[in-house]
């Protein structure tokens, strides 16, 4: 699956369409009947009358003997056309590719020059994201330097072109650097959790966490499982097992690793990682709100950016 799609393009220029690179052909005259034919064509792998495409051509000029069949006479350089009906001068004719199959091999370029100039320490074909989906940074980068090439392939001088590329350039320059974070890289302050709302009814919610994990991964899951304001109500935690992440285990309606009354203070949750609820006077948790907190461990490695650093000995 490519980083970006069709309509990435589109959002990155909506004008991109005014590059379609098609080449209209002039200049037709009868060859026999209603055969018509087009000298000094230049080499035409596909041919478009009034914007439709005709297709694959026929395997030579002697059995083009139907209207819409053509063929492409690479030692003459001619193009040759059977219309019944309507003289192609009247027509628009042109050569070049289908537009949107066009388009799939730029982005396909595009994915693979994306690839080559990320940093050595990045994956060389980059990593989706929890819902199957490529960061977005990715995503618009490569449709950027998709819509570059097309444009260039247009106008090779093009100051649009030059400003798409620019920004991909910046873009490239801060993944490599590390200051641009990919969803699946483990930063600095991994340890202290990303809260995740559920499905939250109620006033009090989770509004900060404290500490750091002393685990290696887990998606520890936080439900309400008695309603009622602060001090009565109460929540329960799922953390991971040897079959489970958490939440798996909360979806699941497992058992919960345990369960606590709501104070409003820090309270733990897992291995060294505290959460705190909070809410106004009188704010009240609803039963089965739930959160999920994502948290990698203190003493996991961490993504850095550059400079980068290498162990060095002396003999």
């Amino acid at each position: 699956m490519a980083y970006c799609t069709n309509r990435d393009l589109k959002d990155v220029f909506p004008s991109l369409d005014e590059f379609d690179t098609k080449t209209t052909i002039y200049g037709w005259v009868v060859h026999s009947s209603s055969l018509y034919r087009a000298d000094n064509s230049g080499l035409i792998t596909q041919l478009f009358a009034n914007g439709q495409d005709l297709g694959s051509a026929e395997a030579n000029s002697g059995v083009v003997n139907a209207n819409g069949e053509w063929f492409y006479e690479s030692s003459l350089d001619a193009v040759y056309y059977y219309n019944s009906s309507t003289n192609p001068n009247d027509m628009l004719m042109e050569s070049g590719d289908d537009w949107a199959t066009l388009k799939t091999r730029y982005i396909s370029n595009a994915e693979k020059y994306l690839d080559s100039r990320l940093d050595g320490k990045l994956p060389r074909k980059q990593f989706k994201d929890k819902d199957g989906n490529y960061d977005y940074i990715l995503v618009r980068t490569t449709a950027l330097i998709a819509c570059s090439f097309l444009i260039r392939a247009s106008d090779p001088v093009s100051q649009i072109a030059d400003a798409l590329f620019g920004e991909a350039e910046l873009n490239i320059a801060s993944l490599n650097e590390g200051s641009t974070k990919l969803s699946w890289q483990t930063t600095g302050d991994a340890s202290i959790g990303v809260i995740r709302e559920g499905t939250v009814n109620g006033n009090l919610r989770i509004v900060d966490t404290r500490g750091a994990y002393a685990g290696i991964y887990d998606k520890i899951g936080v439900k309400i499982s008695t309603a009622g304001a602060m001090g009565t109500a109460k929540y329960s935690v799922w953390e991971s097992d040897s079959t489970n992440l958490g939440t798996e285990k909360m979806n699941n309606s497992d058992t919960a690793t345990y369960t606590e009354t709501i104070t409003g203070e820090y309270q733990i949750i897992s291995r060294g990682l505290e959460i705190r609820f909070a809410g106004d006077t009188g704010d009240t948790a609803t039963l089965n709100d739930y959160w999920e907190i994502e948290v990698s461990g203190k003493y996991e490695k961490t993504d850095t950016g550059m400079p980068l650093s290498m162990r060095m000995s002396r003999r």
